[in-house]
């Protein structure tokens, strides 16, 4: 291969744009930690330098002196060693990491620092961090809600099929509400999104569209899990027992401006008309429909609730406080 061999001025300059594009600075120092050579050292840095100079001159006084220690021991081991150091620029919060080495022989030692803005991949670290404790947070509140249905279903039932059937559907139930919760980034599900993932396997195709009126609020993930689990143990009991078994599609489902304790609040209303008008539907006292509607959910909620079985009719109230859901849309 022929060609001009590459001058020193040459090289200087290829090594100033590759140290520019990869983002990289470079600091040498000598035995007494004086910066006698820089390179591409961002402008704020650049500002403050000048050959004899220290580190607490481009750092601060405080990073300057843990940054001393750290090279003092890296100039007496020849170990290498690494540091960050966050500095306020324009007030803005920079992180930079430094990769310290010993250079040179025996007594005439010195140090090559190499730096790089780590800024971004440190704030990426941070929201990971915090979105994974944030993760195991609710891993944890749903493997508890899974504990509790788990014993309470098992508490109500005398079979081990009977049990199988009504855990899977609760079980169901929930994952159907996560499933919205996820889709939004953990920010919750929308009131009426919700209901028709609770009716979708249970309402009848020939009943039209599922009865959901009112306001259409957009629910914590805490309060979307919750009623969904209402929802629930309504429909399933319809489906079972109520207008949805006999072929009716006489169910409303409302939401509605409220007041809790003097706090604004939505009040969500369950209406359903038997088939039978003299018919006083029974929840079993113990049974754990009957405590999740009564007393689960609003509890979960901060909220309150009230079931009355009337002659040919079910009506659930449940009204959840303004912490627990933003209005978005009325329909």
């Amino acid at each position: 291969m022929s060609g001009m061999p590459f001058t020193f001025e040459g090289k200087a300059e290829m090594m100033e744009r590759a140290l520019g594009s990869a983002g990289i600075s470079i600091l040498c120092q000598d035995a007494r930690l004086s910066i006698f050579y820089a390179e591409n050292l961002p402008p704020h840095f650049a500002a403050l330098f000048a050959p004899g100079g220290s580190d607490a001159v481009l750092f601060g006084d405080a990073h300057g002196r843990y940054l001393t220690a750290l090279k003092h021991k890296v100039l007496e081991t020849g170990i290498p060693n690494n540091a960050e150091v966050e500095i306020d620029v324009d007030g803005e919060r920079r992180t930079y990491e430094l990769k310290i080495q010993r250079t040179g022989e025996r007594g005439a030692h010195g140090l090559l620092s190499v730096m790089a803005e780590v800024t971004e991949s440190r704030h990426r670290e941070k929201v990971l961090k915090s979105l994974l404790r944030e993760l195991s947070h609710r891993s944890k509140n749903l493997l508890a809600i899974i504990q509790g249905i788990a014993t309470q279903t098992a508490r109500n039932t005398l079979s081990l099929d009977s049990f199988l059937l009504k855990f899977r559907g609760r079980l169901q139930s929930l994952s159907n509400s996560q499933d919205l919760i996820t889709d939004s980034s953990w920010r919750g599900a929308y009131l009426f999104e919700l209901a028709e993932k609770q009716f979708a396997p249970y309402w009848p195709e020939t009943a039209g569209s599922m009865p959901i009126y009112g306001i259409n609020a957009h629910l914590t993930p805490n309060a979307a899990v919750h009623l969904g689990l209402a929802l629930h143990e309504l429909i399933v009991n319809s489906a079972s027992f109520g207008a949805i078994a006999g072929g009716a599609a006489s169910i409303t489902l409302n939401c509605r401006e409220a007041m809790i304790n003097d706090r604004k609040a939505i009040e969500v209303a369950w209406a359903e008309v038997l088939h039978d008008q003299s018919e006083i539907h029974e929840f079993s006292d113990n049974s754990f429909g009957r405590t999740v509607l009564e007393r689960v959910v609003p509890s979960s909620v901060n909220g309150k609730a009230e079931l009355n079985l009337i002659p040919g009719r079910i009506e659930y109230r449940l009204t959840i406080p303004e912490s627990e859901f933003e209005i978005f849309k009325r329909v």
